[in-house]
């Protein structure tokens, strides 16, 4: 039978894991260039560095706070797992919604990055996993 105490122990050693050996992503590094994110997209984070449209202008302090609260999400997913779960929601939900845009609004880690954008101290109280109550 599963004990939610084992759920928290294993959701506690990814958090630590991913703090202590992943420290690479603890500062955001930001490339500005001309053509990557494609389409209206202004920024987009992968493995915590942030690839950001040189014609949009510099990122303000909303985008690069929503920007880390998804590296935040990353590293304690340990990067590749948050990849293989967004992608997997992002399939469930295009279905459901049957749009690109509603369905990339309404993932939960766009959410918890939407909501979340504008508290610039939001990333000292985040909890671990937080983005599981906006499923």
């Amino acid at each position: 039978m599963f004990r939610w105490t084992t759920f928290y122990l294993f959701r506690s050693f990814l958090f630590v894991f991913s703090n202590i050996i992943i420290t690479f992503a603890l500062r955001m590094k930001i490339i500005y260039n001309k053509h990557f994110p494609f389409g209206s997209y202004w920024a987009i984070n992968i493995f915590g560095i942030i690839f950001a449209r040189k014609d949009y202008g510099k990122l303000g302090a909303v985008e690069r706070n929503h920007e880390y609260i998804h590296t935040l999400q990353q590293r304690e997913m340990l990067f590749v797992f948050f990849y293989i779960v967004y992608f997997m929601e992002w399939l469930v939900k295009l279905c459901y919604y049957r749009n690109l845009y509603a369905t990339y609004r309404n993932l939960s880690f766009e959410r918890e990055a939407y909501h979340n954008q504008q508290y610039m101290n939001y990333r000292y109280v985040r909890r671990p996993f937080a983005w599981m109550k906006y499923i």
